[in-house]
């Protein structure tokens, strides 16, 4: 019988809860970012912020 790989189930436990804090964290500044249409650099925090996201999974 086979043994559990309790690192892996380690890690990808891990990586669900980065990836919850990470939706978190861009819920928060997209929130901040609809109050504060005004400023352009909102715009410019939700474009890098987006580019993040795309750039974790290929890690």
């Amino acid at each position: 019988m086979a043994k559990p790989n309790y690192q892996f189930e380690k890690r990808q436990r891990d990586l669900a809860k980065k990836a919850k804090q990470e939706e978190k964290r861009l819920a928060k500044l997209a929130g901040k970012a609809s109050t504060d249409d005004a400023t352009p650099e909102a715009d410019d925090g939700v474009a890098v912020a987006s580019a993040a996201v795309e750039t974790a999974p290929a890690a």
